[in-house]
């Protein structure tokens, strides 16, 4: 009998034990009120094993703080303080070499908490994925673990809502910009722009405020400070001064208005068209349907940016004394099938691009021989601010650009003198600009010469537009230091007179002259009766 084969006896094999690591997650905490934290980042950031923030200087920054009311005891705070807050360091790779060492340090950090299974939730203030630093951590922490980005309550919104008007509505877009971005950048993209958001301002808020003057949008543009916080300021950008401006600060330009539906579209050729002085009531009818029918727009960038956008319509801005070039670019749109608007404000026959384009027209020749030109008139500056008075244009005037650009001064003050000796009304265009600052001092003088010092004068700045501002005063009392390129002096004549009426003030030019005393009758009004 044989004996029976014993089966060997195998060892328990142990399975392979995995490591659990911990969960990674970027979270947004809103612009820093604790109340606009979402239900969900509160929930996260109070099971988190690790909160992670980044921080400057001594401070626990705004996204600490708004996280505050939903941490608990035993956490793990692992502060990230930032090596420089400007670019000027002396890092051997410059301000990106010390910060690319700066996030391998804390990517090293954390590593190590995940490693060992804890959950880490990196604070961020606003949202992560926007201009958020916790993507830095991200790109390089996600491969590696588990990771997630729970958003939050942006900047942009926090601002838009403490500035109270819409941001964008219909089809509108919103463009989203940087402040540090080039100046030529930055004013290309304005120029294509419905709204706008321009963060970080702190030491670029000059340079930013330059560019949105260029486009025609610092009279809607709003300044905002450290918005949904306790610090928060909200005011126009205009009225800022840059010496108070912090980096957590953004500016916003809400778009205008709803798009008028586009009518029947005209043929090529260009239309010369005045937007008029400001407000979108006073442009006519038919520069609207000139407007919302070309292919083509065309003009200095501040007015330009005073027409809404339409779908599939190019724009083509440029900076001011470029009229001759415009002109030309205008005329060869036209001349390639283009329906071509070149916009002006006020009257575009009156100191404006009218004459440009019907003379570089007619100097061009056989180039531009098929291309149609038009006029289409608007409501001129001076004709706003009579209006906002009563009526200082009710009988003879003359209109005098103070610019001495394209004509000498010897000219303007010659027109001045002889315009005041022949006791006309005066309008004044282009009085002032930051390099052309004495003129109006000096044509002050010239007409005093002929007329009383008590002369009414009105002087109009912005009107139409925000800031408006319309004042009567004296021609002695006129202060050149109120005067600037968006202001129109109206000097009245000697029979102009002001008055006040239900506590406005009234300016007006009589229709009728005082007639020419008949031969004799003065002397017989001065001779003693026998």
């Amino acid at each position: 009998m044989s004996e029976p084969v014993s089966e060997p006896v195998s060892e328990p094999v142990s399975e392979p034990v995995t490591k659990r690591t911990g969960r990674l997650r970027g979270v947004g905490v809103g612009p820093g009120d604790p109340e606009l934290v979402t239900v969900r980042a509160a929930r996260l950031i109070g099971e988190a094993d690790v909160i992670a923030y980044h921080r400057t200087g001594h401070t626990d920054g705004i996204a600490r703080a708004a996280a505050a009311p939903y941490l608990r005891d035993g956490q793990i705070e692992e502060p990230l303080r930032y090596p420089v807050t400007t670019e000027s360091t002396d890092h051997p790779g410059g301000y990106a070499g010390a910060l690319d060492d700066f996030y391998e340090q804390a990517t090293r950090r954390l590593a190590g908490h995940l490693e060992a299974g804890r959950d880490v939730v990196v604070l961020c203030e606003g949202d992560p994925s926007f201009y958020g630093s916790y993507q830095h951590l991200h790109a390089r922490l996600a491969g590696r673990y588990a990771a997630e980005i729970v958003p939050g309550v942006s900047s942009v919104a926090a601002a838009a809502a403490a500035v109270g008007e819409p941001l964008v509505q219909h089809d509108q877009s919103l463009t989203v910009l940087a402040g540090t971005m080039p100046a030529d950048q930055l004013g290309a993209s304005l120029d294509s722009a419905d709204a706008v958001a321009i963060l970080k301002l702190g030491r670029s808020f000059e340079r930013v405020r330059e560019a949105l003057a260029q486009a025609g949008m610092l009279d809607r543009a709003r300044y905002v400070e450290r918005a949904g916080t306790n610090a928060q300021r909200v005011a126009p950008l205009a009225e800022v001064d840059p010496a108070t401006v912090p980096y957590m600060s953004l500016a916003l330009v809400p778009g205008q208005g709803v798009r008028a539906p586009r009518p029947e579209r005209p043929g090529p050729g260009v239309t010369v068209v005045g937007l008029g002085p400001g407000d979108p009531a006073w442009q006519t009818p038919e520069v609207a349907e000139a407007l919302a029918g070309a292919t083509d727009l065309v003009g200095y960038r501040p007015y330009l940016a005073r027409v809404p956008r339409r779908p599939g319509q190019r724009r083509h801005g440029s900076g001011n004394t470029v009229e001759a070039e415009r002109a030309a670019l205008a005329l060869d749109l036209a001349a390639a099938g283009g329906r071509v608007a070149v916009v002006s404000s006020g009257d575009p026959g009156v100191f404006a691009m009218a004459s440009a384009v019907v003379e570089v027209a007619a100097a061009g020749g056989e180039r531009w021989r098929d291309v149609e030109v038009t006029v289409l008139p608007g409501v001129t500056a001076a004709q706003a601010v009579a209006s906002r008075v009563g009526a200082p244009l009710g009988h003879d005037y003359c209109a005098i650009s103070l610019s001495d650009r394209l004509k000498p001064w010897s000219t303007v003050a010659d027109r001045i003198d002889k315009a005041a000796a022949a006791d006309l009304v005066v309008v004044l265009y282009n009085p002032a600009s930051r390099r052309r600052t004495w003129q109006v001092a000096a044509a002050r003088d010239l007409v005093l010469r002929h007329r009383d010092p008590a002369t009414p004068v009105v002087v109009g700045r912005s009107v139409g537009r925000a800031g408006e501002l319309v004042t009567v005063t004296t021609l002695a009392g006129l202060d050149p230091a109120g005067v600037d390129m968006s202001t129109l002096l109206i000097i009245g004549s000697s029979t102009t007179r002001a008055a006040t009426r239900r506590g406005r003030p009234v300016v007006f030019t009589p229709r009728r002259y005082p007639p020419e005393p008949a031969i004799g009758e003065a002397a017989t009004a001065t001779t003693p009766a026998s």
